[in-house]
Parts: structure tokens; sequence; C-alpha cells
């Protein structure tokens, strides 16, 4: 794990990059969020997903190209709204999974504060996730809505099976080995296959290829995974 350029102590995965994100059938979106990067001036861009589909993958990939503020709403119990203070500093603010602080007032305003306050400034870009569009999400402030459809806001699509095995393979790529089809799609049969879950285990099997000096087969995935 590294820190990325961050004010706050949030620590981002380096393996989380636009080179590591299978795009498949969501070409649009993840050009689109290139080409708002390269922007100048305030912009927002909404990306709303099932769990697991890969939108805190773009969040982290998109604040290592930027002075950026990653915050993780989700864990908004441990946090204060306070923390959003001086985020108009920043060329990026990414807000992580908003739909968590839906009905929390004190949350709500502070973002909407800041809304205000980035779009005073012109200057930072506004990349938000969560698992809804703004409309189907129960916010208290309907301004706050209003704000979060200003910008693009986008669907992530779920990769199919096809692709969810070419993304992997990319991955193991990325990490130094390899999974060929025949492993990956033994994988996708015998287990969980949200992507979350998929990585997790591409991660234990790179500690186990490296370990045992080992190629990834089917018989050494039986038995990494007690199968």
């Amino acid at each position: 794990m590294t820190l990325s350029q961050l004010p706050l102590p949030f620590l981002l995965p380096n393996n989380e990059t636009f080179d590591s994100f299978y795009v498949g059938d969501n070409r649009l979106l993840f050009d689109s969020l290139q080409t708002l990067l390269s922007k100048e001036g305030f912009n927002v861009f909404y990306i709303w997903s099932a769990s697991a589909a890969g939108r805190t993958h773009l969040l982290h990939a998109s604040s290592q190209h930027k002075l950026a503020s990653y915050i993780p709403l989700k864990q908004y119990y441990h946090l204060v709204p306070e923390i959003l203070q001086g985020l108009d500093n920043y060329d990026l603010v990414c807000l992580d999974d908003i739909d968590a602080i839906a009905g929390h007032k004190y949350w709500e305003e502070a973002i909407f504060d800041l809304f205000n306050r980035l779009t005073e400034k012109n200057v930072s870009k506004l990349l938000i996730t969560a698992n809804a569009p703004p409309k189907q999400i129960s916010f208290i402030l309907p301004d706050l809505v209003s704000r979060l459809s200003w910008g693009q806001v986008y669907q992530l699509k779920e990769l199919s099976d096809d692709d969810k095995l070419k993304a992997l393979q990319l991955r193991a790529q990325l990490s130094g080995f390899e999974l060929s089809t025949e492993v990956g799609l033994f994988l996708l049969k015998r287990v969980n296959r949200d992507m979350r879950t998929l990585f997790s285990l591409l991660e234990k099997f790179e500690v186990a290829t490296l370990a045992q000096q080992r190629k990834l087969t089917i018989p050494f995935i039986k038995h990494i995974l007690d199968l």
C-alpha cells in the first residue's frame, strides 16, 4: 500500500490504476473520466453501480494523477463532517460511497457546503460514487440531489463472465504471473464471482506462487483454497 497525494491519512492500493482497470462495456464512462481530469475548472463526475463493480478502483486511479483528497464515506462513523473543510484547495476531491451518509443531516449539509466552495473557486474536480443515481438515494436535502446531478452521471456496468476472466488475466499479468484461461474459468465456476473477491484471491495466489515457485494450475488452486 502507498500514500497518494492525500491531505488525509487514507491509504490507497498502488495496484488500482487506470492501466489495471478492465474497461469492458464501460468505454464511454472511462474515456469521459479521462477527458474530465484533463480539463480546467470545476466539474462534477458521478459514478453509480452495484457493489464491487469497480467504482472505487476508478477513484483510486484518479487520485494518483492529481493533488487529491480521497474520502471513503462508508467510514463516516469514524470521521466528522469537518474533515471536508479545506478540500477546495485540492485539484481533485473524491467522495466514495456518498449513499452511506444519506439521511445524516450534518454530513449532507457539509457536502452541500463543499459543493458551494468548489463552485466558487472553479478549480477542483469532484468525483463521486454511489450505489444508485442521485434521485434514487434518500437524501434529506433536495438541493444536494440537485447538485449531485449537475455534472455527468454514469452507470458503471458490471463485467460479463468473459470480461471478468480478462480482467483477472490483466491483473495477473501486471502482477508478474500468468492466469491461464483454463484456470480462470475454473475459478469463476468455484468461487463468488464479484470482482472484490476475485481480486483478493488473485493476490493470495500471487503470494503462493512466489513462495512456492510454482505456476498457477487447477491442482495448485485446489490446494490453496482447500477444495
